[in-house]
């Protein structure tokens, strides 16, 4: 009996380990999960909480922040030198996808969605849409600028359908 015991314990945890496998498989920043910086800490992070103003995120991006693929830049040495500003460094640094493949992989996760973006997601969303921003401005192939724009386009529209309020169903409204 002991045996059937540990037989179903194994069958159960191989079935959970898997479930857990397809989760990180569907998430929409699958690298937050994966942050490498050697903190528990950094795991998944957000720079603002959401019942933070926008105020901080704001001042940096009119400072002049500038998202390379592998450094953040903020020319504001005051600014840079904040202590939240490291969590905005890992996820623009470590997290944001950077190629358009996965940015178009990201683009079509986003269309597919049914239900709001959580807190970070839309976050990273916004922060992924400043980064498409910004390498589009900088590309002189036409090509790929028009490539890049189109990724801009519906990076926007899918933060703006986020936004928008949610429609309460009909039979709702006659209760």
């Amino acid at each position: 009996m002991c045996t059937h015991v540990t037989l179903r314990g194994v069958l159960l945890a191989l079935l959970l380990l898997q479930a857990a496998t397809q989760h990180h498989r569907k998430a929409l920043y699958p690298s937050a999960h994966r942050v490498k910086r050697g903190t528990h800490a950094l795991l998944n992070p957000t720079f603002q909480l959401p019942g933070d103003d926008g105020n901080l995120l704001f001042e940096i991006l009119l400072a002049g922040m500038h998202i390379q693929a592998e450094t953040l830049l903020i020319p504001d040495e005051e600014l840079a030198s904040m202590r939240r500003v490291e969590k905005l460094e890992v996820i623009c640094e470590d997290v944001l996808p950077k190629k358009l493949s996965d940015i178009r992989r990201l683009i079509d996760d986003l269309t597919r969605r049914r239900k709001r973006l959580s807190w970070p997601d839309f976050e990273k969303t916004v922060l992924t849409l400043v980064y498409v921003s910004q390498t589009a401005a900088q590309i002189t192939n036409r090509l790929q600028k028009e490539v890049w724009a189109d990724a801009l386009m519906k990076l926007f529209g899918a933060i703006r359908r986020d936004l928008q309020p949610v429609k309460q169903e009909v039979h709702d409204a006659h209760q």
